[in-house]
């Protein structure tokens, strides 16, 4: 008896996990996870993105979904902190099983969570983390927004050739955004001849930079770099103001969150920055603009667009995948998604590089009326500051 009931028990098993494999590859539903702060001081930067990847969503269910499956999204809240990211790519990769990622938000954590969704080959295409070496970390990950090295070598040539500046101050965040673009944009400005005559540091969340810019006043700058978050950068200008700094502001793509207007008002105004370049006459940015506008209440910035182009590249790759294989087949995925090549988006056209950096060009804005005007177009040849328009 005791040796019917042990067969009975493996038969049993045996099924369960033949039935289970069946299930696997018998896709129902794509389920797509996004990783972003939904609360906490950056809680702006994850909503504005997740509501565009939802709007991807929805708008693709309603035409039919992927490849007749329709899509789930898993949003996870990562609070903008590392520990909250690797709790989330778990859950996300063991729990909900996703076909792909958006996110995560922040350098950071995308740093801490590529190397499990590396390793699960999970697609993972971030929408706003440009540390340099984050696309390094495995064939899986890629970035809809311009690396650091791009950036840092825009701004530093900017700084030093179109400005004309010669004493530069930065006051940076212990971050791997911040730093990593304080040490390139450094670098690169002295080997232009500029000289970076103060740089001070504050941690992430600290809202008191008084002896840092008291720092920075004696040191007479022409100019302060901040490439921080919204967070930071209000309290930073604000407080500036009240010291009597009458050095220009310059500052990264964190300052075209549309949530620094709200916060720090009229000093933002003459504010120089790098960002993504405006997309006006990208395919359908006019009307996925109204479309976000009317479905959330707020218009979208430029890390909404990336987030809404990296979920319609990941939807695209599925279905044409389950139409060739007729299963989701993650490396098949992968391999789609990165041989995409002028895919025409809302924040214009999108490509990738071999190692899944987006090839693209930076923006350069200026503040006006606390409201981003571009005011200029450029990449970089060797050293050398190219114009595009």
């Amino acid at each position: 008896m005791k040796k019917f009931l042990a067969i009975l028990l493996i038969m049993t098993v045996a099924t369960g996990a033949l039935f289970a494999a069946g299930q696997s590859e018998e896709a129902t539903e794509v389920k797509i996870g996004f990783i972003g702060p939904m609360t906490g001081d950056y809680a702006n930067y994850g909503e504005l993105m997740s509501q565009a990847v939802r709007l991807a969503a929805e708008q693709r269910n309603a035409a039919g979904g992927v490849a007749g499956m329709q899509i789930e999204v898993v949003v996870e809240d990562s609070e903008g902190v590392v520990e909250k990211g690797q709790a989330a790519i778990e859950k996300l990769a063991s729990v909900d099983k996703v076909n792909g990622i958006v996110g995560a938000v922040f350098s950071g954590v995308s740093i801490a969570v590529a190397p499990r969704a590396n390793a699960e080959q999970i697609v993972m295409i971030s929408p706003s983390s440009t540390h340099a070496d984050l696309t390094g970390i495995g064939n899986y990950i890629f970035r809809t927004t311009p690396s650091d090295a791009l950036q840092a070598d825009v701004a530093a040539a900017y700084f030093a050739d179109v400005m004309g500046i010669k004493k530069l101050a930065v006051l940076y965040v212990k971050n791997d955004y911040s730093q990593g673009l304080y040490e390139e944009v450094s670098n690169i400005f002295e080997a232009k001849g500029g000289e970076v005559v103060a740089a001070e540091t504050a941690l992430q969340g600290d809202k008191d930079f008084k002896t840092q810019l008291t720092k920075i006043k004696a040191a007479a700058p022409e100019a302060i770099y901040i490439p921080n978050y919204v967070a930071e950068m209000a309290q930073i200008l604000e407080q500036a103001a009240s010291l009597g700094i009458k050095a220009k502001f310059l500052s990264a793509d964190g300052f075209s969150n549309p949530e620094i207007y709200d916060l720090a008002g009229e000093y933002t105004n003459g504010v120089i920055y790098t960002g993504p370049v405006e997309a006006d006459v990208a395919a359908g940015s006019t009307s996925f603009a109204t479309d976000y506008s009317a479905k959330w209440g707020v218009e979208p910035d430029s890390f909404s667009k990336n987030s809404f182009d990296g979920a319609n590249i990941i939807f695209d790759a599925v279905e044409k995948v389950y139409n060739e294989m007729g299963k989701i087949d993650a490396a098949a995925v992968r391999d789609v998604v990165a041989a995409t090549t002028d895919y025409e988006g809302v924040s214009g056209s999108v490509s990738f590089a071999s190692n899944g950096d987006l090839i693209a060009v930076q923006g350069i804005f200026e503040v006006q009326n606390q409201k981003p005007v571009q005011i200029g177009v450029y990449s970089v040849d060797g050293t050398d500051l190219v114009e595009i328009k």
